[in-house]
């Protein structure tokens, strides 16, 4: 067994074979976008140092920046304490959400009741 399988084993996949991942800035720690990985996403990228995701509405692998020029070029992978959750620590190149914005949170923030924060 390869490191990689190891480490692709850790994952506690959801019933659809995916898991979450938060895209998060590695020297500002400012979070990006989330997206999903299959066990082939996270093998693709544990290998090729560059983000590769599962597009559920096109239902095909998608790597950062092949069609935009907006990479990211992985620095850490993580799995969170209950392994069904991954951290991806990138350095983006470009705006990080189709829309052109820095992060795919950029302008859309929600109202927080003001009992909310009491």
């Amino acid at each position: 067994m390869t490191a990689e399988d190891a480490d692709i084993a850790r994952v506690n996949w959801n019933a659809d074979g995916l898991a979450p991942v938060v895209v998060q800035q590695f020297d500002s720690r400012e979070v990006l976008m989330l997206a999903w990985m299959d066990a082939e996403a996270l093998r693709r990228t544990l290998t090729g140092g560059r983000a590769v995701y599962w597009s559920r509405s096109r239902q095909e692998y998608w790597r950062k920046g092949d069609t935009s020029g907006n990479t990211q070029q992985v620095h850490a992978v993580a799995v969170d304490c209950d392994a069904d959750t991954i951290l991806l620590t990138v350095d983006q190149h470009g705006p990080a959400c189709h829309t052109g914005t820095r992060t795919c949170f950029d302008g859309r923030e929600l109202t927080l009741s003001a009992e909310a924060g009491e």
